[in-house]
């Protein structure tokens, strides 16, 4: 599980002071990051097809955001929650502006325990992320689920384990940042992509044991008997629980046998 996650080992220990000002750069660059990639698929729209808002249009809009979504925020609890806030609104205030927060908090603080610190941001991040990408997504009504129900269940969980993770590593002394392991990080976003191109073509039983197999490539541990078993077994249930126990419209089998 630690190789998976990405988790830091290693010999040499490091000053935490020396630690936190550069992570809390990194920090400020992870705030800005989905800023950062819509500017650059502007940029790419230059010599590619990509649909999208430009480079300059993008910068403008999210500068504009990032001045504007606290007093519509404002605007919106004064007319009794009855007009909605944009997307880019949304970004400022769910992602970009606690993770602005933490930033200053990391440049502040010497944390204890480096590695749990910086590892709960990630997490935080992570979770963050997802709450605003599920934003616009049908919630909640009466016993009835619907499409944010779950993202935005697992993100308030993910977002309340990473603060805990994080708060832990600032007050309690642990391990110190060393080598990084990428090769959880990179075969479970990997299966993350996979599972997002593939699930429409292909369905939720390939497109889920994949990604599933995939992901367990991340650790150098993995027993593949197991890891087959464990994924035939998890396909399965989501394929009963999100078509029909949840009622959400996901393909079960690929197009090209429905067609």
């Amino acid at each position: 599980m630690a190789d998976t996650t990405g988790q830091l080992s290693g010999g040499a220990a490091t000053v935490p002071s020396a630690r936190s000002t550069t992570g809390a750069l990194i920090i400020l660059v992870l705030a800005f990051a989905p800023q950062i990639i819509e500017m650059l698929i502007g940029f790419a729209g230059f010599f590619l097809p990509v649909s999208g808002r430009g480079p300059i249009q993008a910068l403008t809009a999210h500068a504009s955001a990032l001045g504007a979504a606290l007093p519509s925020l404002a605007q919106q609890y004064a007319a009794g929650g009855k007009t909605s806030l944009g997307s880019d609104n949304l970004l400022a205030l769910i992602y970009t502006y606690p993770l602005l927060a933490v930033a200053l908090f990391t440049l502040l603080v010497r944390p204890r325990a480096p590695q749990d610190y910086f590892g709960g941001v990630v997490l935080m991040a992570i979770a963050l992320f997802a709450l605003w990408a599920s934003s616009d997504l049908q919630g909640m009504r009466g016993f009835s689920f619907g499409a944010g129900t779950a993202p935005r269940m697992f993100g308030l969980l993910l977002l309340a384990l990473g603060a805990a993770v994080a708060a832990i590593g600032a007050l309690t002394p642990g391990p110190q940042l060393a080598a990084y392991h990428w090769r959880g990080p990179l075969f479970v976003s990997l299966a993350i992509l996979t599972f997002a191109v593939s699930i429409r073509p292909l369905g939720l039983l390939i497109t889920g044991l994949a990604s599933f197999l995939i992901a367990a490539i991340g650790s150098p541990e993995t027993r593949w008997r197991e890891a087959l078993i464990v994924g035939v077994c998890l396909t399965a249930g989501c394929a009963l629980l999100f078509p029909y126990v949840l009622g959400l419209a996901m393909p079960l089998w690929p197009r090209f046998l429905l067609q």
